[in-house]
């Protein structure tokens, strides 16, 4: 069991885990942490040309204004609408913590699953909520407040927004049976990759760069969205905007 040692040092930890406060401080403790490396490339590209020719609108640049008015947004959805949504869940559904780790393959091939759900989630989701003019209007055109998109724009979303895609990601482990370490394998990785869409970077160890035929469309594909907003509708990978017709891809 070669996940077996990762597990049983967190179960040393479970009053950690089955704390009511888990998973927001999880969850808000991922998502900057993944944004701090693109924030220091933010920083460090606008001195390095060698950085900037990694850019992909290597005109725009991040102002201190923007990421305080993005983190602000972020804090304010996470304390006041995610905060007392987890306090129930975890009222009604108290996290159970198994003693055996889950073999590895089907870990991956869970949390392969549970992306697959979420990406097909995500584009109908996104799909309807720009094809229905009052839909965008409201519920989604904050979220394209930026053209030119940076790491912490990724949760830059209103209420109705941030809780559906939180409860599509929360969700899908559920409806799986999944176990509770392949639900944090699938929200550090979900969140790593939303992240990685919206920085704003097409670096040479991308994740579209490793998924071979152009099956994940990565940073690249998801800004052509915030320049168009007629495409790329998925947030990770090609299939469903391909068999769409709305998919746009950087040669088109």
């Amino acid at each position: 069991m070669l996940l077996q040692p990762l597990w049983s040092f967190l179960l040393g930890h479970s009053s950690v885990l089955h704390s009511p406060v888990f998973p927001v401080v999880f969850s808000l403790g991922i998502y900057l942490s993944c944004c701090l490396p693109f924030m220091l490339l933010d920083l460090l590209s606008s001195r390095c040309a060698a950085l900037c020719r990694y850019k992909l609108q290597p005109h725009s640049s991040v102002s201190w204004a923007s990421l305080r008015c993005c983190l602000a947004l972020t804090l304010y959805n996470h304390l006041l609408f995610i905060f007392p949504l987890t306090l129930m869940h975890w009222y009604l559904r108290t996290p159970h913590l198994p003693p055996q780790a889950p073999p590895l393959p089907r870990l991956l091939a869970q949390v392969l699953v549970c992306l697959l759900l979420f990406d097909f989630q995500s584009f109908v989701w996104h799909l309807v909520h720009h094809r229905v003019p009052w839909l965008y209007r409201h519920f989604h055109k904050v979220h394209h407040t930026f053209s030119s998109t940076s790491a912490l724009t990724t949760e830059y979303s209103g209420v109705w927004e941030t809780l559906s895609l939180g409860f599509f990601a929360a969700a899908n482990p559920v409806l799986l049976g999944c176990h509770p370490l392949t639900e944090l394998a699938f929200f550090l990785l979900n969140i790593w990759l939303s992240v990685e869409d919206h920085c704003g970077y097409d670096l040479p160890w991308a994740t579209h760069r490793l998924v071979p035929f152009g099956l994940y469309g990565g940073a690249r594909h998801h800004d052509l969205h915030h320049l168009n907003s007629r495409c790329n509708y998925a947030p990770y990978f090609t299939h469903w905007d391909w068999l769409a017709g709305t998919l746009q891809t950087p040669q088109d």
